[in-house]
């Protein structure tokens, strides 16, 4: 009798344990699908496990077929049986311009088929492997009634806590492919990356998801662009319960979307494609690639230097990109000899940008002598020696220190003396960084600017990709000049609001320290030093926000001792270690509540530029527009007491690095009335001494 309820409940808990398994499957390595149906195999060895992956792709596992057919496809229909009222599914897929092929011999391979003209599978009843001549079904596979097909998860878009974060509905398409279409981002994070996790919302427990191009450098800016993310490793997103934009210097929490746990997505098998391509340089306004273009891209120079390249028709088009200043060239071409990297004989074209007319080239060029053109001979402009300009210049682009030039050069040529004709081979190629002489041409450039290995490029080659887009992620902080730190030492009444820190310009170069992305606004100058005197009284209107429920704009104001500031975050021993001159109280408990927030009010960048490419913060602050949430701005009024100590500082109560210096000084020190005036009198009474000599005389 006790036997039976044990064999039930041990029924039960195995039951349980293979639905649980069963549910998981999909997080698993060998989930490919909804599971159709194998091969029947009548003629050919034919084999394999047919799925569902989506509703227009089939995926089957393990194909075999012998490849003696005379005209054998893949083929797929709606009758009742295989017959020649069939159609083709392309595999492998083609040009549609082009016929499809005929298979060939599969052993235990792995097929994802699409379904051609936008037919889904809901559409057929069958998929065969048949031949058109004999009209022979080979094998084949029904498709059930009531399949239920995995497919794509439309999910909120994301919530905008802070630096302009926005998208439109994200899409899960496959296990580990997100779509995040009309991403607005305005890059002022200083650590900030796509972020996945576990629990109810984001945290610093999380990991690190590369980018629409594979890189794992900070996000940059993004301005209503559509992108597509990949889950890294073997992570998939049964795996995790949602997806950020986090810093992760601060550990703060820009926007995120939670991903549901009840998911049915089609597993990440390759059918999903990618876009923008890995290539893509994000730091370029050139537009992008149409869909299906195969670009390659190979980096030189010690990674100085990347070529990228595209076979078009009779033409090759080429995009160099280097870190150049704007009175250097680079050049690139085939080197004078094959088998070796050699200047003499070479054709090249040397890309830059020209200061005179303020115009980016593309001239051809031919390396007659290692020498200056004299007009005759030498490294020379074809046009000057009587030749032709093969390279049409495309369009250019200069960034951060990055130069980029496209253009399009002919594989054969009309010119077999200056120019040398691209064949579908691995050729040796040159690459040079020099300086441009007077004339706007290629001077000589130094021994450590030339390639002196054997470089080769197929440039019939596709899927070439030996970048690391390590040209983008070299520092370029020494050719900045940082923007005059602001001073403001003759106002009693001051404005503070929240606005972006300027980059390396800005922030950064100031303090010395590594900003998060917003900073304050002391009378709309960014993070000024200010000058107060003892005794005497200031006002701050503060408009930093007043929702602690949302720490992205929660920015109580104070002044402390703190050159970090960021008092709330601090334990208690922490707490009591710094001195607090205003904006802060004890509650009944005896614990520090800040008393100056407001509304909240932030200048907001009107483009994703890079903040580094303005040269002066008034040039910046004029692509800013400040927007302010309804209510009412608080107010902050400090004494300032004669014991108050020559340096504080103005901070945010909730995060740390927000604000800056405040000196403090006696009364009448540096005014008219005071320093200034010294000088002046001084001069008056020697001049009347002279005057008063020269009489006495």
């Amino acid at each position: 009798m006790d036997a039976t309820p044990q064999r039930v409940i041990s029924s039960l808990l195995l039951f349980i344990l293979a639905t649980l398994h069963f549910g998981y499957a999909r997080n698993g390595p060998n989930y490919y699908g909804k599971f159709i149906g194998s091969l029947q195999e009548y003629a050919h060895g034919i084999k394999g496990k047919v799925y569902a992956v989506d509703d227009a792709t089939i995926f089957i596992k393990g194909f075999c077929y012998d490849g003696t057919g005379p005209d054998a496809y893949f083929w797929v229909g709606n009758s009742s049986m295989p017959n020649p009222d069939g159609y083709i599914v392309p595999y492998p897929e083609i040009d549609k311009n082009r016929d499809p092929q005929q298979l060939t011999a599969y052993n235990y391979s792995d097929i994802i088929l699409k379904l051609p003209g936008g037919k889904r599978i809901r559409d057929i009843k069958w998929l065969s492997v048949w031949c058109r001549r004999f009209t022979v079904d080979f094998g084949d596979v029904f498709i059930p009634d009531n399949l239920k097909v995995p497919k794509l998860q439309v999910l909120p878009e994301f919530s905008r806590l802070a630096h302009g974060l926005r998208s439109g509905n994200i899409s899960i398409l496959d296990s580990k492919t997100i779509y995040i279409p009309n991403l607005h981002y305005d890059g002022g994070g200083p650590d900030a990356y796509f972020w996945v996790g576990n629990g109810s919302e984001p945290s610093h427990f999380g990991i690190k998801v590369p980018n629409e191009v594979g890189s794992l450098a900070p996000l940059r800016g993004y301005e209503g662009v559509d992108i597509e993310i990949v889950l890294p490793g073997s992570l998939t997103v049964y795996d995790i319960s949602w997806l950020a934009v986090w810093c992760v210097e601060y550990r703060h929490n820009f926007g995120h979307v939670l991903i549901p746990k009840d998911l049915d997505v089609p597993p990440a098998l390759g059918q999903t494609k990618i876009t923008p391509p890995w290539w893509y340089n994000p730091t370029s306004s050139t537009p992008r690639p149409k869909e299906g273009t195969v670009i390659n891209c190979k980096e030189m120079l010690q990674g100085r230097v990347q070529v990228q390249w595209e076979l078009m028709n009779e033409d090759v088009q080429i995009r160099l990109s280097g870190r150049i200043e704007e009175n250097q060239y680079i050049a690139f071409g085939l080197s004078g000899q094959q088998g070796r990297a050699r200047m003499m004989g070479g054709d090249v074209v040397v890309v830059g940008f020209d200061n005179i007319t303020g115009k980016f080239f593309a001239e051809d060029y031919h390396v007659s002598d290692l020498a200056q053109c004299n007009g005759k001979r030498g490294v020379c402009p074809d046009k000057r020696i009587g030749g032709r300009n093969d390279a049409v210049f495309v369009s250019g682009d200069r960034k951060n220190g990055i130069t980029s030039v496209a253009y399009m050069r002919p594989l054969r040529t009309n010119e077999p003396v200056m120019d040398k004709m691209i064949l579908e081979k691995e050729m040796s190629v040159i690459v040079a960084i020099g300086p441009l002489n007077i004339r706007g041409e290629a001077n000589a450039h130094e021994q450590f600017d030339v390639n002196t290995e054997d470089i080769r490029i197929d440039f019939t080659a596709k899927n070439v990709h030996d970048c690391t887009n390590s040209l983008y992620n070299v520092s370029y902080d020494a050719i900045l000049k940082p923007w005059t730190p602001a001073v403001i030492t003759d106002k009693h009444t001051f404005s503070a609001r929240i606005g972006p820190t300027g980059s390396k310009r800005g922030y950064s170069h100031i303090t010395g320290t590594p900003s998060w992305g917003i900073a304050w606004y002391i009378n709309d100058q960014l993070i000024p030093e200010l000058q107060v005197e003892r005794g005497q009284t200031y006002t701050f209107i503060v408009e930093g926000g007043d929702r602690p429920s949302n720490p992205a704009r929660y920015h109580p104001f104070y002044i402390t001792s703190s050159a970090q500031g960021g008092m709330g975050q601090k334990k208690i021993e922490e707490q009591e270690e710094e001195k607090v001159y205003a904006g802060v109280e004890l509650d009944e408990e005896g614990y520090a509540v800040p008393t100056a927030a407001g509304r909240y009010c932030e200048w907001v960048r009107t483009t994703v530029e890079n903040p580094d490419n303005y040269e002066t913060f008034k040039s910046f602050f004029e692509t800013l527009e400040l927007k302010c949430d309804m209510g009412e701005p608080a107010k902050l009024v400090w004494t300032v007491e004669k014991d108050t100590p020559d340096l504080v500082y103005y901070q945010c109560f909730t995060h740390t690095h927000l604000g800056w210096k405040i000196h403090v000084v006696d009364v009448g020190y540096g005014k008219a009335s005071g320093v200034s005036q010294v000088l002046p009198t001084f001069t008056t009474f020697v001049a009347f001494i002279v005057v008063l000599f020269l009489f006495l005389r």
